[in-house]
């Protein structure tokens, strides 16, 4: 038994370069359906706001791989488990928005010369967006790029 208070490693199929890849091209694709749109919703230029967009995902893709390592590590891991239930897909998608949006609000009140309460709605707006975009991202993902230990309901 395992007397540390780190859970016992669990190999979720997925390695470093693997998140890498699910996180960079998350955010890749992020930019090029939220620029345009939000460029058009702000009647921002899409370089004026691409500056902004560029940094948020930055951050994010930070977070989001510091967010899946520790969602793995803590939640997963100790369940003995690889693999997310629908109700623990949403439920990681809200934690991660949730986690950013703290990160990025000053952010984007400052750069846009908003004030907090209109910057919060703006981003609770994108958090929408990515709450959606992130469930089927990271399924199709799934689907794509399985991991290298398979779910029961795939085996």
């Amino acid at each position: 038994m395992n007397q540390s208070s780190e859970p016992t490693p669990v190999n979720t199929g997925r390695s470093t370069a693997d998140r890498l890849r699910m996180a960079i091209g998350f955010e890749v694709i992020g930019l090029l359906l939220l620029i345009p749109i939000g460029s058009l919703i702000l009647n921002k230029s899409a370089t004026e706001l691409g500056w902004l967009a560029v940094l948020m995902s930055l951050l994010a893709t930070w977070w989001n791989y510091q967010f899946n390592q520790l969602f793995d590590r803590y939640y997963l891991a100790p369940r003995s488990r690889t693999c997310k239930t629908q109700p623990e897909r949403i439920w990681h998608a809200v934690g991660f928005e949730s986690g950013l949006l703290i990160a990025i609000l000053p952010l984007t009140a400052w750069y846009l010369q908003m004030s907090m309460f209109d910057a919060l709605l703006l981003d609770l707006g994108f958090m929408l967006f990515y709450l959606v975009y992130g469930y089927f991202y990271h399924w199709l993902y799934d689907v794509v790029f399985p991991p290298a230990v398979l779910c029961s309901s795939q085996r």
